[in-house]
């Protein structure tokens, strides 16, 4: 699901892989595992977030 692809699309795919499932396997199993993804992400997104926050910048003794 990172790239914008149709269900088709991503059946296709799968099947230049050597994987044949139609695009309503597709369609079921992202509805299962699409939320649990996303939400991953935007856990990450955010630590990262907060640990660019808490950046401090020091001076050198180089003048």
């Amino acid at each position: 699901m990172r790239f914008s692809l149709s269900l088709r699309n991503q059946e296709d795919l799968l099947h230049e892989r050597g994987i044949d499932i139609s695009h309503e396997t597709v369609r079921y199993w992202w509805n299962g595992f699409g939320t649990v993804f996303a939400s991953e992400i935007r856990r990450k997104r955010v630590q990262q977030m907060r640990s660019y926050s808490n950046w401090q910048w020091h001076r050198d003794g180089v003048s």
